[in-house]
């Protein structure tokens, strides 16, 4: 039986990597992935964690917006290659960048290193930085 925590854990990890607009298409996706819950757990669920929605619709975590608005408003490519990811910002703006991706502690990063406009990030491993590629991807796509 998945708990709780785990139920938490897994929305993080589904509003990091994909477009979340209603309280019941993520209750359809965590019942896909095993989950029993209702849209009231899920509701009590987004309280709990910190939920926010965008004015686009999607929901995201509430200590992922400073990484959001850092990579919308300076990000201006991503490119990965095995674990590793390479982000291109503006100028001067990678240590701003990476300060944000270093603050959202996502679980797939291991830690990142900036110059003035790029931003090397190590994922934890391949599927990682997989994960953490999409996720900036999905941040890009809200611009």
């Amino acid at each position: 039986m998945k708990n709780h925590n785990d139920r938490q854990q897994e929305i993080r990890d589904i509003v990091r990597t994909m477009d979340v607009r209603t309280q019941r298409e993520l209750v359809d996706i965590l019942n896909a992935r095993g989950y029993k819950c209702t849209q009231a757990t899920v509701s009590r669920d987004i309280n709990e964690i910190g939920l926010r929605k965008l004015p686009e619709g999607v929901y995201v975590l509430a200590e992922d917006l400073r990484m959001q608005r850092m990579v919308t408003d300076l990000v201006s490519g991503i490119d990965r290659s095995g674990n590793l990811v390479v982000i291109k910002s503006a100028p001067g703006s990678a240590n701003t960048v990476a300060a944000a991706l270093d603050d959202a502690a996502l679980p797939d990063v291991m830690g990142s290193i900036a110059g003035d406009d790029t931003i090397l990030v190590i994922g934890r491993s391949v599927e990682g930085a997989e994960a953490f590629e999409r996720t900036i991807n999905k941040l890009l796509s809200l611009k």
